[in-house]
């Protein structure tokens, strides 16, 4: 779209918003604010923002020192640690590119975005030494490799060559250090999506998409300096959805969970408590299992005043009343992907709404992905790119566009088809709006089931089932049929106490809010639903698993 302009104002266009002039801000006005860090051994670390900053020009003195340049790509395989909280603006605050890795790609996916983002560096925690010696004789062009540890150096066996370590680096290093006025639209950092379509592709964020993103999400999510923020999303993750960088912004207090899996959620549960958590993210998966944690112990943890982002696919309503019932904390769903930095909805009640709706209407609400943060564009199109009306039932595709949107993918031109010529992003989701401005997503185009040339959300279905107090897990896809294109096939697993559940169980809860032609044609229980290295069901295993389901019988 063509830039009209107008009579220009006196301007300090040498200023420039990047993640170093975002920090120093929280430098004057929050340093003694408390970060904290939970150890391998589950204890827990704890310094200031001013400790933090004394060591992030540390490192980006020791990073130049080791011939790491302005514009150099290097990888990052961290934990959610202090070191990787440091790393967010230390590397970038001195020119070069962090490319987050995530460590729970194969290896020649991980590979692939090594030699593709022109990886020559990388930093990586000491436990996580295998899974980078299982890459390197697929990548090209590593120059060397950054260790972070507690153990003595002497302790630590690797083929990786040449190895400097972390804290060594930092030691050494000059304790000042003289940040670069950085352009603002220079790469902040890389993300690539997780390949469930083919490979992975890479999506790089300016300073500037970083720092306006930071200020909107501060601001939309009501953020303080009075707020504890937990971070338990992966920070590889989406830029650990933005909240690292948005509670700089405000001078929040930070806790990093460090290493971390689902055995661990009672003793994180605790931290939640000890350290009157405020602000946290996690998938429906992880919040599902901690709430089951929750259910067994006597004394009931108590969150009031909590504010749990819940992204990666829709939370049933069973989840957000579970947690509201047992502990008062509030589930808020959000919606975001790689391309759109995260946090694209936030789903918060408006006054008027909250006086005119009932309680169970209101519920439902919480069901969608919420409003549209300010800053950017949204459009619901149908197959031949009409826009749709915001009236809640035109269901389309979802486009995105606005100051933090990828317009492309980083040298892949093969992907042109997922951009429009007017710098929308062709999210892939099926979605409406609704007069209020809600969106909510029906289904991911490639994900909903045409059954006789009708339309059955899978999305909208897998709620239904999580809301049977029998369901601990549920999936629905469409798989080939005969007779039909497709029909639903329900993949259930059942909580321990309600195995005796029958099929006949589950169809007669579906029946409640489905016709009979939508109901799954067959409903397996079992014991494990794949899902991605984000958490989101791999419905791409299940399809491919069960793609002669229906035609063989």
């Amino acid at each position: 779209m063509k830039i009209i302009k107008g009579f220009q104002a006196d301007l300090n266009v040498n200023y420039q918003l990047n993640v170093i002039n975002l920090m120093k801000h929280a430098i004057r006005n929050y340093s003694r604010q408390e970060i904290v860090s939970r150890n391998l051994d589950g204890t827990l670390f704890r310094y200031t923002y001013s400790d933090a900053y004394k060591r992030m020009q540390r490192l980006a003195n020791s990073l130049e020192s080791i011939g790491i340049k302005v514009g150099d790509r290097v990888g990052v395989i961290v934990w959610n640690t202090y070191q990787h909280f440091e790393i967010y603006f230390g590397l970038p605050g001195m020119g070069a590119v962090m490319v987050t890795l995530n460590l729970r790609l194969a290896p020649q996916d991980l590979a692939y975005v090594i030699n593709h983002s022109g990886i020559n560096y990388i930093i990586l925690d000491e436990d996580l030494i295998q899974i980078v010696e299982s890459v390197v004789p697929l990548c090209e062009g590593l120059k060397g490799f950054i260790i972070i540890t507690e153990k003595d150096q002497k302790e630590i066996k690797s083929t990786l060559k040449p190895i400097y370590f972390y804290e060594d680096l930092l030691e050494k290093a000059s304790p000042n250090y003289d940040w670069p006025n950085l352009d603002e639209n220079s790469a902040y950092a890389a993300c690539y999506t997780t390949g469930t379509t083919g490979r992975p592709k890479g999506v790089y964020y300016s300073h500037r998409n970083v720092y306006l993103q930071a200020v909107m999400f501060a601001a939309h999510f009501s953020m303080s300096v009075n707020d504890v923020i937990f971070q338990m999303v992966p920070m590889y993750h989406v830029l650990g959805w933005s909240k690292p960088l948005a509670a700089s912004y405000m001078g929040a207090k930070l806790i990093f969970s460090g290493n971390w899996n689902l055995n661990d959620l009672e003793e994180l549960t605790n931290i939640f408590v000890k350290e009157k958590v405020t602000v946290s993210a996690a998938v429906p998966a992880v919040f599902m299992a901690m709430l089951e944690i929750i259910r067994m112990m006597k004394e009931k943890p108590d969150l009031t005043g909590a504010r749990l982002i819940c992204g990666g696919s829709e939370p049933p309503i069973a989840l957000m009343r579970g947690f509201w019932d047992e502990t008062r904390a509030e589930i808020i769903h959000s919606y975001g992907s790689t391309e759109l930095m995260a946090i694209t909805t936030l789903n918060t009640f408006k006054p008027w709404l909250e006086k005119e709706l009932s309680e169970e209407e209101l519920w439902n609400l919480k069901k969608k992905q919420g409003i549209i943060v300010s800053g950017l564009d949204i459009k619901i199109v149908n197959k031949n790119g009409i826009e749709l009306p915001h009236d809640g039932k035109s269901s389309g595709e979802i486009l995105v566009k606005g100051p933090w949107v990828t317009e492309s993918y980083y040298n892949a031109p093969q992907t042109r088809e997922s951009f429009t010529e007017t710098g929308y992003f062709k999210t892939g989701d099926a979605g409406c709006l609704d007069s209020e401005g809600y969106l909510k997503i029906t289904d991911r185009i490639k994900d909903v089931i045409k059954s006789g040339g009708e339309w059955i959300s899978s999305i909208d279905m897998e709620n239904s089932l999580m809301s049977h107090p029998s369901v601990l897990e549920a999936a629905v896809v469409g798989i080939s049929h005969p007779k039909w294109d497709e029909r639903p096939l329900a993949l259930i697993v059942l909580r321990e106490e309600y195995k005796t559940t029958t099929k006949e169980d589950i169809r007669e809860h579906l029946s409640q809010t489905f016709a009979k032609w939508q109901l799954p044609e067959d409903i397996l229980f079992v014991d494990k639903i794949p899902r991605t290295s984000v958490g989101k069901l791999d419905k791409k295993v299940l399809r491919i698993e069960y793609q002669d389901f229906y035609t063989m019988k």
